[in-house]
């Protein structure tokens, strides 16, 4: 089992991840923001990540650190669960449309952090939500789990179709690039011989 616990302390939040990589999409995720659960919700089911997250933060100021903090736990649940990336498929990707959206995100687990991000929302709110945390959550988990991410709106209209079509998207490329390939179960995906 392909499993990770992450705790992640400051003086702005307090963070515990629990990931099973070989999961079937169970979540339990409170973070305190409540549009965020969702999101994170998403990124479980369509991942097919059991994913168990538990935050509290400095929300008093704004959600800002906790989104941001959250990530970094995660990707860094990510690379631990992954271990030495032996017979990953590694890379994803993933059109998704979702009503007037379609975003698509394309992956590596390269050990190479690096975000592209082409999305852009209409509005600067979802509910209370900054949508601008959206792009800082992602990158943060770009960063930490040592991954080339790319994101892309095609279309999109209403922000909340479009951040959830995001989570969703990179949730069905991560899925596709952790899962053990069969023809290469015992072998690193590439020819340098470390990822």
């Amino acid at each position: 089992m392909r499993t990770a616990s992450i705790t992640r302390t400051t003086a702005e939040t307090e963070i515990t991840v629990d990931i099973n990589l070989d999961g079937t999409g169970i979540y339990d995720n409170q973070t305190g923001v409540g549009f965020f659960d969702h999101m994170l919700d998403q990124l479980s089911r369509h991942s097919l990540i059991d994913m168990t997250v538990r935050a509290k933060g400095d929300y008093h100021i704004d959600d800002h650190h906790t989104v941001e903090d959250t990530g970094i736990a995660l990707g860094q649940a990510l690379v631990a669960a992954l271990g030495d990336k032996k017979g990953i498929c590694r890379y994803g990707h993933f059109a998704l449309a979702m009503d007037d959206t379609q975003v698509s995100s394309a992956l590596d687990l390269s050990a190479r952090p690096f975000l592209v991000w082409n999305v852009d929302f209409p509005s600067a709110k979802i509910g209370t939500f900054d949508t601008e945390l959206v792009r800082e959550f992602f990158q943060a988990l770009s960063t930490h789990g040592g991954i080339t991410l790319h994101i892309d709106r095609v279309h999109g209209l209403n922000s909340h179709h479009i951040a959830e079509a995001a989570f969703k998207s990179v949730a069905r490329a991560l899925r596709m690039a952790v899962e053990t390939d069969p023809r290469m179960a015992h072998a690193l995906p590439s020819t340098k011989g470390k990822l």
